[in-house]
């Protein structure tokens, strides 16, 4: 048989991501045995062991590695369907709009772009709601996977534009951002390695995917909290130049020479059929 349902790939889902029955149990509200026995069924109509099940624990098989990743990706699809049929009937929001689009953007990045686009899109007629929604770094991504986002702009080279449609909008260099004080705010230009081995100023450190890279700078979670840093000389961040649009009077912004150029893109899912949609992007691309 050639189908899974939903609810036994969110059980093999916990299994695998735990490693550990009784943990998955607990994390889906039930049972162990039940569990057991609905991953041992699974693996039956499969035809295929998923799991290596021995007194040390629990490890996937090859099958189950990529059942793993094929599942995540089937899951985050139906979630995302689910989403974007509720806005669709404008069911999400009490009395909320029958037409609107989530808009996806990485917190201070091109701020003047998405004013630009949000007024010439306002303009239009049928113009759906757009929701802006500020996401971490690299969080566009997800948010389009799983649909909590319509649409997004997205920096190549930091996110990843597979499996999505897009158009680009803007190529910019990149600024480093320091404490107006400091020294080497005073430089008409830094490098990359001007700032990333400055003793009294570590770069910032943004989570990936809930991960902070290593390194001595503090642990970055929100735009707001980057820039007080900044001003009380706490550490340094590296931004594309469009970034000078949120800066306080106590930063600095000084051109990387070396940085690799930021190409934003406006993004979205490559199945998507969607009017509204299609309306924005016609927008973006005109700008």
């Amino acid at each position: 048989m050639d189908t899974l349902e939903t609810r036994e790939l969110r059980y093999f889902m916990a299994v695998a991501e735990e490693l550990h029955f009784g943990r998955a149990a607990e994390r889906l509200g039930m049972a162990q045995p039940p569990l057991s026995r609905a991953i041992q069924q699974l693996e039956r109509r499969l035809g295929v062991s998923l799991l290596k099940r021995n007194r040390r624990g629990v490890s996937l098989t090859g099958a189950g590695e990529v059942l793993l990743h094929e599942g995540r990706a089937a899951l985050d699809a139906t979630t995302a369907a689910a989403r974007r049929t509720r806005r669709a009937g404008g069911t999400d929001t009490p009395g909320g709009p029958r037409h609107r689009l989530v808009l996806a953007v990485k917190a201070g990045a091109s701020h003047e772009l998405l004013h630009k686009l949000l007024d010439a899109y306002a303009a239009e007629p049928e113009a759906a709601e757009i929701e802006v929604l500020p996401s971490g770094t690299c969080e566009q991504e997800d948010m389009l996977r799983d649909g909590r986002a319509d649409v997004a702009l997205m920096h190549a080279p930091f996110n990843s534009l597979a499996g999505f449609d897009s158009e680009e909008l803007m190529t910019e260099g990149q600024i480093a951002i320091l404490p107006a004080g400091h020294p080497l705010a005073a430089h008409k230009t830094l490098s990359l390695a001007d700032v990333s081995d400055i003793p009294d100023l570590p770069l910032a450190r943004w989570s990936r995917h809930g991960v902070y890279p290593p390194g001595p700078g503090p642990e970055i979670h929100d735009q707001t909290q980057l820039a007080q840093l900044i001003a009380l000389g706490r550490t340094v961040a590296v931004f594309p130049d469009s970034a000078r649009a949120w800066l306080w009077a106590e930063h600095t912004a000084v051109p990387l020479t070396d940085a690799p150029l930021v190409v934003t893109h406006i993004a979205w899912p490559a199945h998507s059929r969607s009017v509204a949609l299609a309306g924005l992007i016609r927008t973006a691309t005109r700008l």
